[in-house]
């Protein structure tokens, strides 16, 4: 057996039985082991402003985060979608390594956006991206006296550990999810995430990435993908109001989604399902959504609309004018049943087409002076940045990071961005 090989395996069998505080040690030991200086995890958080270092939160306050001084030039290696020409030509790198640092403006967020590894000038610091499958999670930070490509080969199949070691301990290890939160969440938020997959899932054929905001209190929106036999099965959902009920009623239309596709229903049967569930259970609350799937082989997009805005079919740069717009079923929750299943509609993708699907929470958001985002500028911000080349995660994240920044959000605001790239 490879020295390497012996190294990572012994650091899969070394993290079985520990807790997510000792695995940034184990990390760094082997990182030494495989001939580097050290090694540390930095998490996205969740809303992929920062990345903060997996370590125990410092007892003293923490002091506020600091525009760091540039410092470095990026060095590319391996293919991947190109950055935006507005890259920085000088991201920055923190002064201290147990320092969180801002995914805009920095080399580790160059590696973040662009699931690059980055290298800094003096080639003694390089940033490795952290990917689960096609999900972003943060950044391996790696130092040695120098890097070669043998070297950085085996960076990346420690960050590709590293990640899934991490992943493993997120759905029940309280540091993760401290390291990956910037403030408290809301209960009707924490009960939403808790019910939502990863944020981006995909195969060499498909990517489908989502985002909800506000992060910390969502109340009423909900997303749902998943692949199996071929198909990428979607939802997304937006339950009236924006409280606890609502959080409810979306966590139990999401259930009650699944456990119909799971069983063999319909399209129309997982809405009749829904919205017999919602009426008995939580009468009171109305939910409008989109419930699709896609035939990963052939492109054949199938959806049903119960009241929520049309899709948006994106291809070659351009919005396909009304080639999602059909008359919308009724809202789910009135208790209808059977007697007013929903219709489907069908659609041939292309390869390389996108379908975007968004709740009113984003279209209604509005600048200081009461001006609409609305839909046309919603298109455009996804189609201007896919032409820049940034791939489907790296694009709803700028768009949401403008949103905040220029507008104010009244409601939800949820955005799901389906590719189909066969290969």
């Amino acid at each position: 057996m490879r020295n390497e090989d012996a190294v990572l395996s012994a650091l899969l069998a070394s993290s079985n039985r520990v807790t997510a505080a000792d695995i940034p040690a184990l990390i760094d030991e082997a990182g030494r082991k495989l001939g580097l200086s050290g090694a540390q995890v930095y998490l996205a958080d969740l809303q992929q402003a920062r990345l903060t270092p997996l370590v125990h939160p410092a007892p003293e306050t923490p002091s506020p985060i600091e525009p760091n001084e540039p410092n470095e030039t990026s060095k590319p290696i391996g293919p991947s979608e190109p950055s935006e020409p507005s890259e920085p030509s000088e991201p920055s790198e923190p002064s201290e390594p147990s320092e969180p640092i801002q995914i805009e403006g920095s080399m580790a967020g160059l590696a973040y956006r662009t699931q690059r590894t980055q290298r800094s000038r003096d080639d003694c610091t390089a940033w490795v991206p952290m990917i689960d499958g096609v999900e972003r999670v943060g950044v391996l930070r790696v130092t040695a006296p120098c890097f070669e490509d043998t070297l950085l080969e085996t960076c990346a199949a420690l960050s590709g550990l590293a990640t899934l070691l991490v992943t493993a301990k997120s759905s029940h290890d309280e540091l993760v999810v401290d390291r990956t939160r910037s403030r408290t969440m809301t209960t009707q938020a924490e009960l939403l995430w808790a019910f939502v997959p990863p944020r981006t899932i995909g195969t060499d054929d498909v990517t489908s990435t989502a985002i909800l905001e506000p992060a910390y209190e969502a109340g009423g929106d909900a997303f749902d993908h998943s692949l199996g036999d071929g198909v990428l099965h979607l939802a997304l959902l937006d339950a009236m109001g924006h409280d606890l009920a609502s959080g409810g009623a979306s966590a139990v239309a999401l259930g009650a989604s699944r456990a119909t596709r799971r069983a063999g229903g319909t399209l129309a049967d997982i809405a009749t399902t829904i919205d017999t569930t919602l009426s008995e259970w939580i009468p009171d609350r109305l939910l409008t959504a989109v419930i699709a799937r896609l035939d990963i082989a052939t492109g054949q997009f199938t959806w049903i609309n119960c009241g929520h805005p049309p899709p948006l079919l994106i291809r070659e740069g351009h919005v396909v004018p009304q080639a999602m717009e059909f008359p919308a079923h009724l809202p789910l929750g009135l208790g209808l049943g059977q007697a007013a299943a929903p219709d489907e509609h069908h659609i041939r993708l292309q390869p390389g087409d996108r379908v975007l699907l968004y709740s009113d929470g984003v279209t209604e958001a509005r600048t200081s002076d009461g001006s609409l985002f609305g839909e046309q500028r919603l298109a455009d911000s996804v189609i201007r940045s896919m032409a820049s080349g940034n791939a489907p995660p790296e694009t709803l994240r700028r768009l949401v990071r403008n949103l905040h920044e220029h507008h104010r959000l009244h409601d939800d605001a949820t955005i799901m961005l389906v590719r189909w790239h066969p290969h």
